[in-house]
């Protein structure tokens, strides 16, 4: 499944919309259906710490973590990938606001100079966000390397990263829920 989802300033009632399939050939309309529906999530109940949704389908079940978080700026999370020297394994997760769940952003095969699709993530305001990165050759043990950014309400903040197989440069811009 890609990167994170946003719901933006819940007052009421949100419809969450989950559309999950089971990959079986080259073309999307040859894909089984996992999860097709809809859940309501409302206010009352947890609010700063993650709690999972139990999504069960003919097929099997997915487990959903969500978060509503109070407070909250938008982190959305650019990386740039060049001086790629050979294809390498890259794994990217995150850590935010105090949460102990990682939030996975990316894991796939990196072959040239590229951009990764840009994730949006909220953070608590003030708090920090960890981002994590594992990468190595094909066939042998991952290099883990790391950057941290403090949220705040508006700006962008960057942040590189050298290894021996490509450099890597990290933009989060933040912005404030409406």
């Amino acid at each position: 499944m890609a990167g994170p989802k946003r719901g933006i300033c819940m007052m009421d009632l949100t419809l969450v919309e989950y559309d999950m399939r089971i990959k079986t050939g080259k073309q999307e309309k040859d894909d089984i259906p996992l999860i097709d529906g809809v859940s309501l999530v409302g206010p009352a109940g947890i609010w700063n710490e993650p709690f999972i949704f139990h999504l069960p389908s003919d097929f099997g079940a997915v487990d959903i973590t969500l978060a509503r978080i109070m407070n909250a700026v938008e982190a959305t999370v650019e990386v740039l990938i060049s001086e790629v020297q050979s294809s390498f394994n890259l794994s990217l997760c995150c850590l935010t606001s105090g949460f102990k769940e990682e939030i996975h952003l990316f894991d796939g095969a990196i072959a040239e100079s590229c951009g990764l699709k840009r994730p949006v993530v909220a953070v608590v305001k003030d708090s920090l966000i960890y981002l994590k990165f594992n990468l190595g050759p094909k066939s042998f043990s991952f290099d883990q390397h790391s950057c941290s950014f403090k949220a705040k309400t508006h700006g962008h903040d960057t942040q590189g990263i050298k290894t021996d197989l490509a450099s890597i440069m990290v933009k989060l811009t933040w912005s404030t829920f409406p």
